[in-house]
C-alpha cells in the first residue's frame, strides 16, 4: 500500500524525536562518564537502553511499509544534523579579519 503524505511526515517527526531521544541520552552519558565508578558498564547499558528503545521506536513507525521507515530514517539523521550544530563548542576567539 501506499503511505499518504501524511503518514511519511508524521514518520519524519517520529524519526526526529527518535534522534533527539537517542543522542541526547548518547550525550548525557559522555557528561556522566567521568563522574562514574564503572564507565564501561554506564556505557554498554545506555547503549543497550538506546537501541531497544530505537529500534523498537522505527519498527511501530514501519509498520510494515518501507516507505515508512526511510521517512523515520531521514528525520533521525536530521536530527543528528541538528544536535551535532547545537552542541558543538564554540569557539570563544573570533576569526581574525583578513589584512589587506
Amino acid at each position: 500500500m501506499q503511505s499518504s503524505i501524511l503518514e511519511l511526515m508524521l514518520s519524519l517527526l517520529a524519526g526526529g524525536l527518535l534522534g533527539l531521544l537517542f543522542y541526547g541520552s548518547l550525550w548525557l552519558t559522555i557528561r556522566q562518564l567521568p563522574r562514574t565508578k564503572q564507565p564501561a558498564l554506564l556505557f554498554l547499558g545506555s547503549f543497550l537502553v538506546r537501541m531497544s528503545i530505537t529500534l523498537f521506536g522505527f519498527w511501530i513507525v514501519m509498520a510494515g511499509q518501507w516507505e515508512r521507515a526511510l521517512a523515520c530514517l531521514f528525520g533521525f539523521v536530521i536530527s543528528r544534523i541538528l544536535m551535532t550544530l547545537w552542541l558543538q563548542p564554540h569557539s570563544q576567539h573570533a576569526p581574525a579579519e583578513v589584512i589587506k
